[in-house]
C-alpha cells in the first residue's frame, strides 16, 4: 500500500496510541467529577492542557477543546459573530478557505450578516490591497486559512494582521491552522483566533482544539453542564485530550528537518510530471511542500483514483471534504474552469519513504499511459 493523502486525515502514531490506552485503561474517572478518580483525570487533562500552551506559548485558558476544525471554525465565527453584531455585521473571508468556513458564511448570511470575499494574486497570496479596501468601520472579523488545503498556499497571517489592524484596529484575524500545524512553523500569535486538529498530525479523530485569546469575546454556541470550559460544556474526552497533546508535540519537532525532507520529495515527483503531456502542476512559490496538485486534463480525476486504488495506491481528487467537485482554491489561481475540475491532491509526510515514491511513480504512470490510450481508441 502506498497512502498519500495524508491532507485527508493520518494514521494515529504508536507512541499518541499508546498514552491514549494508558489513559482509557487507568484513567477511568469524569475529569468534571469531585471524586478522587475524577480529580486524578482532571490533573492528567490540565498536564496535557499546559503542554500544549507551552508549545504555543499562549495561555491553558486559552484553549478549547472541540471535535474537529469544523467545530472549531462554529465556534470562532458564529461565537464571535453573535459576541459582537452590535459593532457590525461585516466579514472577510478569501477564496482559498475550507468549505466548512464558506457553509458557515453562508448561514451567518441568513442572521444579517455580509461576507465579503478577498482577491488573491496569481501566487495565491491574498491581495493586501484589496483587503485595505474591503475592510470597513463596521467590520469585525477576517478569517484567512494559515495554509491553503489544496494547494498548500501559505499566507503571511502577521502581515496580514498587521494590515488589518492598521485599517480597524477593532477587527480581529481567524485562522483555521489545520493544515498549517506540524508542517510549517506557526505562531498562535501572529492571530487572535485560531483552528487546530489532531488527526491531521499522527493524532486521534474526533478531537481538535479551538484558540482563542484571552481579550477575545466569543458567544458560547452550545450549552449544557460541565465546568471543563464554557464554550464547550460536558465530559472531557480524556484519552482524545492526552492524545491530541502528545500528537502536538511529536508534530512540532524537528520541523525544518522534516519539511527539507519532504521538499525533495515533491521536487522528484514534479520532475517526473513535467515530462508527462497533459499534466499541469498547480504549485506556486508560497505552496508547503506537503500538499502537491496537478490536473490531469484528459482524464476525470475520480476515474484515476479509482484506477489508483485498484493498485492500492490512495490519493484524493481535492480536499476529503469536497471530493469530486471543482477545485474553488485551483480555479482563485488559475481561472480556469477545466484546470479547476480535473484536480488530483498528492499528500506527503515525513513518514513517506522513497520506496513508496518509487512505486507511486510507477503506478501512476501505468494507469495514466492506459487511461490515455483509450481516450485515443475512442
Amino acid at each position: 500500500m502506498v497512502y498519500l493523502d495524508y491532507s485527508a486525515t493520518t494514521p494515529v502514531s504508536l507512541e499518541v496510541l499508546d498514552v491514549m490506552n494508558k489513559t482509557t485503561k487507568d484513567y477511568i474517572g469524569n475529569a468534571n467529577s469531585l471524586n478522587g478518580l475524577g480529580q486524578k483525570s482532571k490533573e492528567l487533562m490540565v498536564s496535557a492542557t499546559k503542554q500544549i500552551a507551552n508549545i504555543f506559548s499562549i495561555l491553558e485558558s486559552e484553549i478549547t477543546y472541540t471535535s474537529s476544525s469544523t467545530e472549531s471554525n462554529n465556534f470562532a465565527l458564529i461565537g464571535y459573530a453573535l459576541a459582537n453584531y452590535k459593532k457590525g455585521k461585516h466579514i472577510i473571508t478569501s477564496k482559498l478557505e475550507h468549505p466548512s468556513i464558506y457553509a458557515i458564511c453562508d448561514y451567518l448570511t441568513t442572521l444579517g450578516f455580509e461576507i465579503s470575499y478577498v482577491n488573491n494574486d496569481s501566487e495565491g497570496l491574498i491581495d493586501f490591497e484589496h483587503l485595505k479596501k474591503l475592510i470597513r468601520d463596521d467590520t469585525i472579523l477576517v478569517s484567512i486559512c494559515a495554509v491553503n488545503s489544496e494547494v498548500g498556499i501559505r499566507q503571511p497571517l502577521k502581515m496580514i494582521r498587521q494590515i488589518i489592524k492598521k485599517e480597524n484596529n477593532n477587527v480581529v484575524l481567524h485562522s483555521d491552522m489545520t493544515q498549517a500545524v506540524g508542517k510549517t512553523s506557526i505562531s498562535l500569535h501572529d492571530v487572535d483566533m485560531a483552528s487546530i486538529s489532531s488527526h491531521k498530525i499522527f493524532g486521534p479523530k474526533g478531537i481538535a482544539l479551538f484558540y482563542k485569546s484571552s481579550q477575545i469575546n466569543v458567544k458560547p454556541i452550545l450549552y449544557g453542564s460541565g465546568k471543563s470550559n464554557e464554550l464547550n460544556p460536558g465530559t472531557p474526552p480524556l484519552p482524545l485530550i492526552v492524545g491530541f497533546s502528545k500528537a502536538i508535540r511529536l508534530a512540532t519537532e524537528d520541523i525544518e528537518k522534516k519539511e527539507k525532507y519532504i521538499s525533495l520529495l515533491n521536487e522528484r515527483l514534479c520532475k517526473k510530471f513535467k515530462t508527462m503531456d497533459g499534466i499541469l502542476i498547480n504549485k506556486t512559490k508560497y505552496s508547503i511542500p506537503h500538499i502537491l496538485n496537478i490536473s490531469l486534463m484528459n482524464i476525470k480525476p475520480e476515474t484515476f483514483i479509482r484506477a489508483l486504488d485498484n493498485d492500492e495506491v490512495y490519493l484524493s481528487t481535492n480536499t476529503a471534504c469536497s471530493s469530486g467537485e471543482l477545485s474553488s482554491s485551483v480555479m482563485a489561481i488559475y481561472n480556469d474552469y477545466k484546470r479547476a475540475t480535473h484536480t488530483i491532491r498528492i499528500s506527503l509526510a515525513s513518514i513517506t519513504t522513497t520506496e513508496e515514491i518509487n512505486r507511486f511513480i510507477e503506478v501512476f504512470e501505468k494507469n495514466y499511459h492506459m487511461l490515455n490510450s483509450l481516450l485515443v481508441k475512442e
